[in-house]
Protein backbone atom coordinates (compact mmCIF):
# COMPACT_ATOMS: atom_id res chain seq x y z
CA UNK A 1 0.00 0.00 0.00
CA UNK A 2 2.68 2.24 1.20
CA UNK A 3 4.35 1.68 -2.75
CA UNK A 4 1.17 2.94 -4.42
CA UNK A 5 0.93 6.13 -2.35
CA UNK A 6 4.54 6.99 -3.19
CA UNK A 7 4.23 6.26 -6.72
CA UNK A 8 0.63 7.99 -6.87
CA UNK A 9 2.83 11.23 -5.16
CA UNK A 10 5.64 11.32 -7.42
CA UNK A 11 3.11 11.10 -10.20
CA UNK A 12 1.62 13.90 -8.82
CA UNK A 13 4.29 16.52 -7.99
CA UNK A 14 5.69 14.96 -11.54
CA UNK A 15 2.13 16.04 -13.31
CA UNK A 16 2.75 19.57 -11.39
CA UNK A 17 6.28 20.51 -11.93
CA UNK A 18 5.76 19.76 -15.93
CA UNK A 19 2.63 22.03 -16.05
CA UNK A 20 4.42 25.32 -14.07
CA UNK A 21 7.01 24.94 -16.66
CA UNK A 22 4.86 25.39 -19.52
CA UNK A 23 1.82 27.38 -18.07
CA UNK A 24 3.69 30.26 -19.36
CA UNK A 25 3.77 29.39 -23.25
CA UNK A 26 0.13 28.12 -22.44
CA UNK A 27 -1.34 30.76 -20.84
CA UNK A 28 -0.08 33.34 -23.23
CA UNK A 29 -1.36 31.62 -26.45
CA UNK A 30 -4.74 31.22 -24.73
CA UNK A 31 -4.56 34.82 -23.62
CA UNK A 32 -3.84 35.29 -26.96
CA UNK A 33 -6.78 33.45 -28.71
CA UNK A 34 -9.30 35.25 -26.42
CA UNK A 35 -8.09 38.70 -27.43
CA UNK A 36 -8.36 37.24 -31.04
CA UNK A 37 -12.02 35.68 -30.79
CA UNK A 38 -13.22 39.34 -28.65
CA UNK A 39 -12.21 40.81 -31.26
CA UNK A 40 -13.75 39.24 -33.88
CA UNK A 41 -17.39 38.71 -31.85
CA UNK A 42 -16.83 43.05 -31.17
CA UNK A 43 -16.48 43.71 -34.78
CA UNK A 44 -19.23 40.97 -36.05
CA UNK A 45 -21.88 42.28 -33.85
CA UNK A 46 -20.75 45.90 -35.15
CA UNK A 47 -21.13 45.27 -38.60
CA UNK A 48 -24.29 43.54 -38.11
CA UNK A 49 -26.02 45.90 -35.70
CA UNK A 50 -24.38 49.50 -36.52
CA UNK A 51 -27.14 51.18 -38.29
CA UNK A 52 -29.22 49.72 -35.45
CA UNK A 53 -27.39 51.18 -32.73
CA UNK A 54 -26.62 54.64 -34.64
CA UNK A 55 -30.21 55.18 -34.45
CA UNK A 56 -31.01 54.65 -31.35
CA UNK A 57 -28.09 56.92 -30.12
CA UNK A 58 -29.60 59.39 -32.31
CA UNK A 59 -33.13 58.84 -31.05
CA UNK A 60 -31.79 59.34 -27.64
CA UNK A 61 -29.69 61.97 -28.56
CA UNK A 62 -33.27 63.70 -30.42
CA UNK A 63 -34.90 62.74 -26.67
CA UNK A 64 -32.64 65.09 -24.80
CA UNK A 65 -33.69 68.72 -24.22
Amino acid sequence: MFNAYAAIVSLYTLAQDRLRKEEDGATAVEYGLMVGLIAVAIITVVALLGGQLAGLFQSVVDALP
